[in-house]
This record gives C-alpha cells, sequence and structure tokens, in this order.
C-alpha cells in the first residue's frame, strides 16, 4: 500500500509504503492498522495527515483498550458518504461499532472533552457508531472543502487531483497533493468546459460541481489506480 501524509507543521507531503497489516504512519502501538484505515475501499493509495494520526494516538492511549473502526478512508468516486466528505480526504474514522450504547457515549464524550479533533458527530447523527474528524482550512461552502489553488498541499488538493483524474483530465498525472501548474491548468480546464469562471482555485459553485460529478461514479478508464 502507497500512504500519502500531509504533515501540516511542514506543509510536506510524506510517502509511506506499508502492508495491511502494518500500523499506519505515525501510529504507535498497532492502535489503528492499515486495513483498519482502509476499512471497506478496494484501493491501494490511501492518504491522511500527520495530525489525525497523532491524535488518534492520543484518543487510544486515554480510552485505554482498543477502539473498533470499521469505517475511514473512502475514495471519493468509490462513494458511500457525503458529496464533500472528510472520508476522501482521509480526515475521518467512523468507530466503536458494536459497542455498547454506554460505552459509544464515554467514547464520544471523551473525544470532544479532549478537544483535538476538529469535529466530534453528535449522538443524533451517529447513533450506533463514533465519528471524529480533523478537518482544516476555512470551508468554500458550508461544512465542506476549503479552496485550493496553486501552490496549496495537502489532503484536499489530492480530492481534487482524485476527481479530476476520474472525470478524464489527465494532465494531472498522478496524486501528490501538490497543487502545481498541471492540476492548476487541469482545474481551469474543467471549469470551462462546465461554464464555470475559470478562476483556476476551487471556490464553492467549483467543489459543488466537482463533487456532483464524481462522487460514487466509480471507476472510470482516466482513475489512477498505482
Amino acid at each position: 500500500m502507497r500512504i500519502l501524509v500531509y504533515d501540516r507543521g511542514a506543509n510536506v507531503v510524506r510517502v509511506f509504503n506499508r502492508r495491511l497489516t502494518d500500523a499506519m504512519p505515525y501510529i504507535k502501538n498497532r492502535y489503528l492498522t492499515v486495513d483498519e484505515f482502509r476499512g471497506s475501499s478496494n484501493t491501494d493509495i490511501l492518504w491522511t495527515s500527520r495530525e489525525f494520526m497523532e491524535n488518534f494516538n492520543k484518543l487510544r492511549e486515554k480510552w485505554g483498550s482498543p477502539i473498533p473502526v470499521r469505517y475511514a478512508f473512502k475514495r471519493i468516486w468509490e462513494g458511500g458518504h457525503s458529496g464533500q466528505s472528510q472520508h476522501y480526504a482521509g480526515l475521518a474514522i467512523d468507530m466503536a461499532q458494536g459497542m455498547p450504547k454506554s460505552k459509544r457515549d464515554k467514547l464520544r464524550n471523551l473525544a470532544s472533552r479532549m478537544g483535538i479533533f476538529s469535529y466530534v458527530e453528535p449522538a443524533s447523527l451517529t447513533p450506533t457508531w463514533v465519528h471524529i474528524d480533523n478537518r482544516f482550512g476555512k470551508a468554500a461552502c458550508g461544512a465542506g472543502y476549503p479552496v485550493v489553488r496553486n501552490g496549496s498541499r495537502g489532503n484536499y488538493v489530492m480530492v481534487l487531483q482524485d476527481a479530476l483524474l476520474n472525470l478524464g483530465y489527465t494532465s494531472v498525472r498522478n496524486i501528490d497533493g501538490i497543487m502545481g501548474r498541471r492540476t492548476t491548468n487541469a482545474l481551469g480546464n474543467y471549469q470551462d468546459n462546465n461554464n464555470l469562471p475559470r478562476t483556476e482555485e476551487t471556490n464553492c459553485p467549483t467543489w459543488q460541481s466537482i463533487t456532483s460529478r464524481v462522487v460514487g461514479k466509480g471507476v472510470s478508464p482516466t482513475t489512477y489506480l498505482p
């Protein structure tokens, strides 16, 4: 498995090679394996952030016992989540499935009290699991993804590159989390082809357009499958 990890502090994307049975990068003591993070996805490339993995370590240490994880990463064309889900950015985990309600509530409350996650979903929205994520940046619209533009790096660039490749904008070449000239041009071409102003950045209408076209679309002839 190829795993891209965005280190926000250093503003770099690091690449790791791991087996499904290995721990995720930056995870201690096998608290979270690659297979658990991959969940129901069928991909051979994953991405996440160093901050998210280190915060999961802290939660696991405070909790003091294993935390079952069933759903985490998905590629946007695989679908399974809402249009601008943090799961597609590799920044969300749905966990504690199968735990008694009392334990789920205790874990959810602990995650909230720790204050290290950007969002812990309330029980009214996740009645049989606990959702945590480490989204970052100011959302372009609603609770979605932030604006990315030439020079941006990180998880939301990875989502954009994945979507553009799936939609046939092959000049992107691969997924590296770096918004360089190729990705910027591909984004501008997408905007030209879809009656959007050519801003070459992912403003709200652009994210809405791209995600509505690619979520759950499935593998296309140009999908990046390393």
